[in-house]
């Protein structure tokens, strides 16, 4: 075989074996070759990181992975997929050079498979030297053995992590109240006004209210349940057109965790001598909260305590 880098004789390698098993989920372990953010975590042996990476995962979608070490050599891995079949099976090739040089191109292929509640992950290399003065092969054993230790370390942070997500969701209600759109404003805009209706009644402690209804003005409410979880409403305030609109965007929290963030949309509309109410919601669920409808029907509640604080 000729060498097509013109540095003498290519010579194939032996092939390389190496297994570990994790105590995570096969999808998880899989999921820690899928992106450049969890690669540059772990993919390089002890002493050495990657400061960068490009990862397209899919069959015939680019692998590329710096490797520098601490003295600041970089090894590139410059390849692509040639199987992604979560979460059994990985194959991908590489050229690895150094110094601008082509040192070796490898094929690896990595299986997944359930081991008791974990998951046994084993990596087959074998390769092409280009350059026959290319003595990095010599350290793969013990340079697989601190990268399989990085790895175990980024699927453990993983399963700690949060589950990321985003759900969206839109909803309009519409209420007519026997009232003019200045009194139903007033009932919306105004602090004492609003705090007889914008509540969770008996079984919710305020613990904080302000608001400063102008374009740029805050409003948060907070308040404690009686079964001792802590919501915490927090708005800002972008169009106001008095007796007509007003528009803000929201955040939501249960506790410490960020549920949702929303923009909503209160239109009023005179209706012989009453007004017609429309509200429209737009939200972002955050990281699994499963809203279930239940903001929808939240703010229908509202608007009914709304309609009783008018009669007031």
């Amino acid at each position: 075989m000729n060498d097509s880098h013109g540095m003498g004789a290519a010579i194939k390698t032996e092939p390389f074996l190496i297994s570990r098993v994790f105590a995570a989920p096969r999808d998880l372990v899989f999921k820690a070759w899928s992106t450049a953010d969890h690669m540059m975590r772990w993919f390089s042996p002890e002493n050495h990181f990657v400061p960068e990476a490009e990862i397209d995962f899919r069959p015939g979608g680019v692998f590329a992975v710096c490797i520098r070490s601490n003295e600041g050599q970089d090894f590139w891995w410059r390849g692509k997929f040639i199987e992604v079949s979560p979460p059994d099976r990985l194959v991908f090739t590489s050229l690895v050079s150094f110094g601008g040089a082509a040192k070796i191109t490898v094929d690896s292929e990595v299986t997944f498979e359930d081991e008791g509640a974990g998951t046994r992950m084993t990596l087959r290399q074998e390769g092409i030297i280009h350059d026959v003065t290319f003595t990095g092969r010599e350290g793969a054993a013990e340079g697989w053995r601190t990268t399989l230790d990085k790895l175990e370390q980024e699927v453990a942070r993983m399963r700690l992590a949060p589950n990321r997500s985003v759900a969206h969701g839109t909803f309009t209600i519409e209420r007519t109240y026997d009232a003019a759109p200045a009194a139903v404003f007033h009932a919306l805009a105004n602090k004492e006004a609003k705090a007889r209706w914008f509540t969770g009644g008996d079984a919710q402690t305020i613990l904080r209210r302000d608001m400063d209804v102008r374009p740029g003005g805050r409003e948060i409410v907070k308040g404690r349940w009686a079964s001792g979880m802590v919501t915490l409403f927090e708005a800002t305030y972008f169009d106001i057109v008095p007796n007509e609109r007003l528009v803000y965007a929201y955040e939501m929290h249960l506790d410490d965790r960020k549920i949702s963030v929303s923009l909503a949309t209160l239109e009023l509309k005179l209706v012989g001598k009453g007004t017609r109410l429309v509200v429209t919601e737009q939200g972002v669920f955050l990281d699994g909260y499963d809203d279930a409808g239940s903001r929808e029907h939240g703010t229908g509640d509202l608007l009914d305590r709304l309609g009783e604080s008018l009669k007031g």
